[in-house]
């Protein structure tokens, strides 16, 4: 099979069978169409170890990220390994291409002292009753009080939502379904902007939809509106230009973790398949006990 049919169906198994995310077959599929501009479209057989250190090789004098080339070459491991389960190819020439190791950077995270400050200004901003400002509002508070990603909160309907319990069932990764808890504070702005916000911004719409959070015309909001708000008021909060809504999920977990919360507790809130994964935020909260203790103490 030629390279690209081969990526072509590798994406399909992506998307059909793993049920991955549109973003990460996005991320798979460009990946490996940076590998294609280096191998052509060759007959897949043709493709051995050497090229792909080849490849590798001219991403780093391209002055590429070791986390990129780290990301590319998983996703070549697990399109040659795909490939081989397949059939496609008689032996795996991933196997022994090594990984740029991950530089070892904290997520960015926002102080407890900054995020109330924060929300509180949020909060004072949508009493007056402009729907944008109540929606705004809601959505930073169902960030930072649930963990949830901006995908998850996006693809939230009004359903999803209940208010007697203080949940919300959101669809994760992997099409993984899940309920998350949210603070009394989140509540109370859900249900301001669910009786003045949202009835606003549905009047504006075209057609009716079941999402909870609309965007100005009434539509499900998008990503890239949710990441424009992040940005505009945290961005000052962390001392960060480039930051999202990620950084939101990254400081309720720190929080929750710095207020005692178990670190199982805090992977099924973040719905983290590997406790691996949520573990990075213990360095994050010892980090944070550190700069204290240093800051504080005479001796330190």
């Amino acid at each position: 099979m030629r390279y690209a049919d081969a990526v072509t169906s590798f994406t399909s198994y992506l998307e059909r069978v793993r049920r991955l995310s549109p973003a990460t077959v996005r991320a798979y599929r460009s990946d490996l169409a940076d590998l294609g501009a280096v191998v052509a479209d060759v007959d897949l057989r043709e493709i051995d170890l050497e090229l792909l250190r080849e490849w590798l090789w001219r991403a780093t004098r391209r002055g590429d990220a070791r986390s990129t080339l780290a990301r590319r070459a998983a996703a070549a491991r697990s399109f040659f390994g795909w490939a081989h389960e397949s059939e496609l190819i008689p032996v795996d020439p991933s196997l022994r291409l090594v990984t740029p190791k991950r530089s070892k950077t904290l997520p960015v995270v926002a102080s407890q002292d900054g995020m109330r400050d924060l929300l509180d200004q949020l909060r004072a901003a949508a009493a007056a009753g402009d729907p944008l400002a109540l929606r705004d509002h809601a959505i930073l508070e169902a960030l930072y009080g649930s963990g949830m990603r901006v995908s998850e909160l996006c693809g939230v309907d009004v359903d999803d939502v209940d208010m007697d319990r203080r949940t919300v069932r959101v669809l994760g990764k992997g099409a993984r379904e899940r309920v998350v808890p949210y603070g009394a504070p989140a509540a109370d702005a859900i249900g301001a902007y669910l009786s003045r916000g949202r009835p606003a911004l549905m009047a504006r719409a075209a057609q009716s939809t079941p999402a909870l959070f609309l965007g100005a015309r009434g539509a499900r909001i998008g990503a890239r509106t949710v990441y424009a708000l992040v940005a505009r008021v945290l961005s000052p909060i962390v001392g960060a230009e480039h930051v999202g809504p990620h950084a939101l999920r990254h400081s309720a977990a720190t929080h929750l973790l710095d207020g005692g919360a178990d670190l199982r507790a805090v992977q099924e809130i973040l719905g983290h398949a590997s406790l691996g994964t949520t573990q990075i935020y213990t360095h994050v909260s010892a980090e944070r006990l550190l700069a204290g203790y240093r800051l504080a103490h005479p001796r330190a």
